[in-house]
């Protein structure tokens, strides 16, 4: 079975984000994902992965009002990321769901994911990752997770 990264860590947000009273320890997490069936590997990195995104705590004292700040993306930033995808970027902060800081952390996510090119899709899944993590944005979260989800069940039909 052919799974990445990004597949481990989309299955364990689609089965674990309702459970946050169940947090399993790391072995037994890696246990039933292996069992699962992705490989070993990729268990690691993803596991390694969520670590780096629960290490990363915002800090509300550093917020920029929005207009006050222009960002630049750098040449691996830009390779790995689409136009669409920093377009959509910039409409999430323009919008209020991200602001300066939940972007830049979205961004050393996307560019920790083990994949080449990152897709529109897996911008949002990694925005909706990061904005489950970060206290006080529930309402950012519910946003985006109605985007995501209203999209997927929209593609279905």
């Amino acid at each position: 079975m052919k799974e990445s990264m990004f597949d481990v860590l989309m299955y364990l947000f689609e089965n674990y984000m309702d459970e946050s009273e169940r947090e399993p320890d790391r072995e037994s997490l890696r246990t039933e994902l292996v069992e699962a069936g992705f490989a070993d590997s990729e268990v690691n990195k993803a596991l390694a992965w969520l670590e780096g995104l629960a290490g990363q705590q915002l800090d509300p004292n550093l917020a920029v009002g929005p207009g006050r700040a222009m960002r630049v993306f750098a040449p691996e930033e830009i390779a790995r990321l689409g136009v669409e995808s920093r377009g959509f970027l910039l409409f999430l902060e323009q919008a209020g769901v991200l602001d300066h800081q939940t972007r830049e952390l979205v961004l050393d996510r996307l560019m920790a994911l083990d994949e080449g090119e990152i897709d529109l899709e897996q911008l949002k899944w990694v925005v909706l990752m990061v904005l489950f993590n970060q206290p006080g944005r529930e309402a950012e979260f519910a946003w985006i997770e109605d985007l995501v989800f209203d999209q997927q069940a929209g593609s279905l039909h």
